[in-house]
């Protein structure tokens, strides 16, 4: 498994805090891109607090929350049985794991990592689908670097709307959206890129 260390401490550090490192609600353009999706089995992949994999579990998703680090899995385990709703939490690496049995639809969250990395993730949520589900991912894009806020300022962690878009179709999916989108932040806006693919 990948070193977790750096998302160990940020995660633990909230914990002790009784916080949590990002918002309660889902990501607004996963909420915007799945809602109307007919329920079914899902995967939160890189969940780190489980914020798209809770949302999901309240609309009647049954889901997995795969991250490889505890620590904030067992914020997003807390926040469940506050909510009373059902998620199985996943101990796994992302750039490793593939769903046990296939799933109708993967969310893929900030996951900003290498590309080469990344493309292992990619390849992963393609193998997890079952036919006729979708994928649905969103990041910190490249352009976010001299035209947004926020986000890491490592270029190497930062998503090409083309890299997706050609991994995806690589890994067998049918690509229905693939570009960036404006987000808006107390500190301005911010560009994300977005893919939405399924297997056919």
């Amino acid at each position: 498994m990948s070193d977790n260390s750096f998302w160990e401490d940020r995660y633990g550090r909230a914990a002790e805090a009784g916080e949590q490192l990002w918002s309660a609600g889902p990501n607004a353009w996963i909420e915007q891109t799945v809602a109307h999706l007919p329920i079914g089995d899902a995967v939160d992949l890189g969940a780190g607090e489980g914020r798209n994999a809770l949302w999901l579990a309240s609309l009647g998703w049954t889901v997995s929350a795969v991250d490889f680090a505890p620590a904030g899995l067992a914020i997003g385990r807390a926040r469940a049985a506050q909510l009373g709703v059902e998620v199985e939490w996943v101990e796994a690496d992302a750039t490793s794991w593939v769903a046990p049995s296939l799933v109708d639809l993967v969310v893929i969250a900030y996951l900003q990592l290498p590309e080469g990395v990344l493309s292992d993730a990619l390849g992963n949520a393609a193998a997890s689908l079952a036919p006729g589900g979708t994928l649905a991912l969103v990041g910190h894009a490249l352009e976010n670097l001299a035209d947004g806020v926020g986000g890491p300022q490592d270029p190497a962690l930062l998503h090409r709307v083309d890299h997706l878009s050609a991994t995806a179709r690589a890994a067998g999916l049918d690509v229905a959206e693939c570009r960036l989108v404006e987000r808006e932040t107390a500190a301005g806006t911010a560009l994300d890129a977005v893919l939405v693919a399924s297997r056919p």
